[in-house]
């Protein structure tokens, strides 16, 4: 949880660099309140159907869609990639396969351009 909290923190934080186990901690805690979101729509009557979210899921994917996108985009400058690999996800399937590679990838050890290794903070 202290994970997703400190993705939070960093709300729209896009210089950096992202652990891996930041970005799949916030991914996981994610989908989780995705789901028990989902399932409050259904039970309070405001889901809006099978098509489009309802109330309070889509207000809360609206509430993290910068931080979802920063900690994408940190977790790329970790691999010593530009931000910019996000626009790949608008090729279909391919884009998203080339994103769950770079994001599955260690980071780089030391320092890159982009700043020094989140790793060397946690020991």
């Amino acid at each position: 949880m202290d994970w997703y909290l400190e993705a939070l923190k960093k709300y729209a934080v896009f210089e950096g660099r992202s652990r891996r186990k930041e970005y799949w901690f916030f991914g996981l805690f994610n989908a989780i309140f995705s789901v028990v979101l989902v399932i409050a729509d259904v039970l309070f009557g405001t889901s809006g159907g099978l098509s489009s979210p309802g109330l309070l899921s889509g207000l809360y994917t609206l509430g993290v869609f910068l931080p979802a996108l920063a900690v994408l985009v940190r977790r790329l400058h970790d691999t010593n990639r530009s931000g910019w690999w996000v626009l790949i996800s608008f090729l279909p399937l391919i884009g998203v396969l080339v994103l769950l590679f770079f994001s599955v990838q260690e980071g780089q050890p030391g320092e890159n351009q982009y700043g020094s290794s989140p790793k060397a903070y946690a020991a």
